[in-house]
């Protein structure tokens, strides 16, 4: 029986090449492989902390989680300037890194989507294709616990620059997410159009709907103090869903990608 090192470097290797996925979409539904996360967890648990300096950058880190090189052949453009991929990530062909990015342990990004300047895409956070992360926006890492849902990116969303993605939020296929926005669990989304608000579901998953255009917005408090001092909270807004029009505006992504 192949110990737990042994298991973790099989798994990894199997990320990677995008065989296995932390949560894969099965029956319509995301579900998270509890398996591959206690996996992962071991390879923190059991690597031992190393030297990985390079040049005049000091590095340290445990010596089951390197970094991942990539060649020519591989048919991924990570422009230079400081970004990272570190093992047991999957990244597509024709995705696009520019500098400086991070793509965690677990994550898996689809061919076709842009990581831009300054972003992050978390543990086990799952990108779709033709995604765009806008520059200094985070998809939070979601390792613990094993059966929480990870951030889920589904495909042709667009993010805007400086937002947010957080405790295993769902953000529907098509959607755009205009700059600044920040989606967590505990936040709930005003549907303008519908007029209801969007909360997580039983297992604390919040959904962002398909085609749901959110920018950032707030509300009054209802009574109290803050009433009285006309304090308003962070609130995330649909005002519309994706048309014609939207997606003229997110037209630059072909100029990008070229």
């Amino acid at each position: 029986m192949e110990n737990a090192l042994e298991r973790f470097y099989r798994v990894c290797d199997a990320l990677e090449r995008g065989e296995i996925r932390v949560a894969e979409k099965k029956d319509g539904k995301w579900v998270v492989n509890t398996e591959i996360k206690e996996v992962i967890l071991d390879g923190f648990k059991y690597g031992k902390m190393t030297d990985m300096s390079s040049g005049c950058f000091s590095f340290f880190d445990k010596d089951t989680i390197p970094a991942r090189k990539f060649g020519p052949d591989d048919g991924i453009r990570i422009v230079p300037g400081g970004s990272t991929v570190r093992r047991g990530a999957h990244i597509e062909k024709s995705v696009i890194i520019m500098p400086p990015s991070y793509v965690n342990i677990g994550a898996y990004v689809d061919s076709g989507t842009m990581i831009d300047s300054h972003a992050l895409v978390g543990s086990c956070a799952q990108v779709g294709k033709n995604v765009h992360l806008s520059a200094a926006s985070q998809l939070g890492g979601v390792l613990e616990p094993v059966g929480a849902m990870p951030v889920i990116i589904e495909d042709n969303v667009f993010i805007g620059g400086n937002c947010g993605i957080y405790e295993g939020t769902v953000v529907k296929e098509n959607a755009v997410i205009g700059t600044g926005v920040i989606i967590n669990s505990s936040t709930a989304i005003f549907d303008a159009v519908n007029g209801c608000f969007i909360k997580a579901d039983e297992n604390g998953v919040m959904t962002v709907p398909e085609n749901a255009v959110v920018v950032a917005g707030s509300r009054p408090f209802a009574k109290g103090a803050g009433k009285e001092y006309g304090i308003q909270l962070y609130t995330p807004v649909i005002v519309k869903y994706r048309d014609g029009k939207t997606d003229r505006s997110v037209n630059l992504e072909e100029l990008l990608r070229g």
